[in-house]
């Protein structure tokens, strides 16, 4: 199986689902789906984001393809009230074969787990329609930044990120989604930003992104602890340095992920 940096256990799946509804207010103000029938998504994991999509646009019909056989028997479990409007399909997405032609792609927090995202978009782009609409959201790691200096916190997302990139994805991919999709073929290209500049002037913000931060950062613990990467302590002293900022009076917390939306 291809290394997943956050695993595939219960927990994990679970925080997915909780992840969704959580960052689904900074996503899918950006996602506009009206009119499309049949839509492509990919890297779907356990249904999270497609439970939200088939909410948000009725009219849908859901093609979902993700690697992992463990991740769509329990997106199966989730979406069951949806079987009548979702597909799912384990295929490696750099190597995408459908029969069906698609109006409509949702990427979401995948690309950056892919070693080869430029073929994932020409792979895509085969398989659309002419004036197909697709939407991307990914990571732009580096953008992180806070205040006050918290050297357990800096340590330990570096080495998150530099496992990443051992598995051959790239926690900075969103900075890339403009020529992935230019390099594709993709035309109307538009690049927007989302996230969170948060400050004690929004200490209810502060506190829910620091907690939703802490969860984030803990779902890579059990592979890095596993390669010997970190030890507890170092999980532990991160965590001391994300309440520390949560406490202190000048805090800020700061993080910009990416959106792409373009045509065929």
């Amino acid at each position: 199986m291809v290394k997943y940096l956050h695993g595939y256990d219960s927990r994990e799946q679970q925080r997915l689902i909780d992840q969704a509804g959580f960052l689904a207010p900074l996503i899918f103000p950006s996602v506009d789906f009206f009119g499309c029938k049949k839509l492509l998504e990919i890297g779907s994991g356990v249904g999270a984001q497609t439970a939200v999509l088939l909410g948000l646009f009725p009219d849908l019909q859901i093609t979902s393809v993700d690697f992992s056989e463990t991740q769509l028997a329990k997106a199966a479990e989730n979406l069951k009230g949806f079987s009548d409007r979702v597909t799912l399909v384990c295929q490696d997405a750099e190597k995408l074969q459908l029969e069906e032609r698609f109006d409509a792609v949702f990427i979401c927090w995948a690309l950056e787990h892919i070693t080869d995202p430029q073929t994932v978009m020409k792979r895509v782009r085969e398989h659309l329609l002419p004036g197909a609409k697709i939407h991307i959201t990914e990571v732009f790691n580096s953008t992180f930044y806070y205040q006050p200096e918290s050297p357990a916190l800096a340590y330990y997302y570096r080495v998150y990120n530099e496992q990443q990139i051992g598995f051959g994805g790239n926690p900075d991919v969103g900075s890339q989604l403009g020529n992935l999709l230019t390099h594709a073929g993709f035309r109307d290209i538009k690049i927007s930003h989302g996230g969170f500049h948060l400050d004690q002037s929004q200490a209810e913000e502060l506190g829910r992104f620091i907690a939703f931060w802490k969860i984030l950062m803990k779902s890579g613990a059990p592979g890095l602890l596993e390669s010997g990467a970190i030890s507890q302590f170092e999980i532990d002293a991160m965590e001391s340095d994300l309440d520390r900022i949560l406490a202190d009076e000048n805090a800020v917390f700061f993080y910009q992920f990416v959106h792409a939306n373009a045509t065929v």
